[in-house]
């Protein structure tokens, strides 16, 4: 009775983990806490999962961003954090079916116009979310048709959001002039924060 009570355990077990892989393959992205859990059971992020939030890390204590994987470039020739260092970058992981990013874009498209003189790039990392999202054609459409005059690199593998430990749409990263994150927010809002942080990197 014992024994057959484990078999069917086992079995219920190994049918929970065919139907997660299954469903996260359908997806092509693993739920958050998996992602978190993988993370910290395999040692990869580098810890850049764990940066906390809305708060300015002092250069000290900064860690350097991760380079962009390869993709498709749009508004730009291929960029690297190496050719823009000395500049302060904000990188914005978004993708133009998702609601909330576009609400974030007036703002973004604001600090490209007023501080790109001033030593500013603003990279927007386009990570699909749904299917027709993947496509390069539709991306390379709604770019201009958002009015986004900034560069925009695909990431369709998930190369550079699994570098940068993002877990959701949008993740917003500031970096300072030596290529180090100073500044982690997700979601819509603390628009006039994450302008803040701008400015104060900008005079470092």
């Amino acid at each position: 009775m014992i024994k057959k009570v484990s078999i069917i355990t086992i079995i219920g077990l190994v049918v929970a983990s065919l139907a997660i892989v299954a469903i996260a393959k359908y997806q092509r992205v693993v739920p958050p806490a998996i992602t978190h859990a993988l993370s910290a059971a395999t040692g990869t992020n580098g810890g850049l999962a764990d940066v906390e939030a809305d708060m300015l890390i002092a250069a000290a204590k900064a860690g350097a961003a991760p380079e962009f994987a390869k993709g498709t470039w749009i508004n730009s020739d291929s960029l690297t954090l190496d050719k823009l260092r000395g500049r302060v970058v904000v990188v914005e992981f978004w993708t133009f079916g998702c609601y909330n990013c576009r609400n974030t874009l007036p703002s973004i498209k604001d600090w490209d116009a007023r501080y790109r003189d001033r030593g500013l790039t603003i990279v927007g990392v386009h990570t699909p979310e749904t299917e027709s999202e993947y496509s390069f054609e539709s991306v390379r459409r709604e770019v201009p048709a958002l009015e986004i005059k900034y560069p925009v690199v695909t990431d369709n593998d998930y190369q550079t959001w699994k570098a940068y430990g993002v877990e959701a749409w949008p993740t917003i990263f500031v970096l300072d002039k030596q290529g180090r994150i100073r500044w982690k927010h997700v979601g819509e809002g603390r628009y006039e924060e994450t302008e803040g942080v701008i400015k104060t990197l900008l005079a470092e």
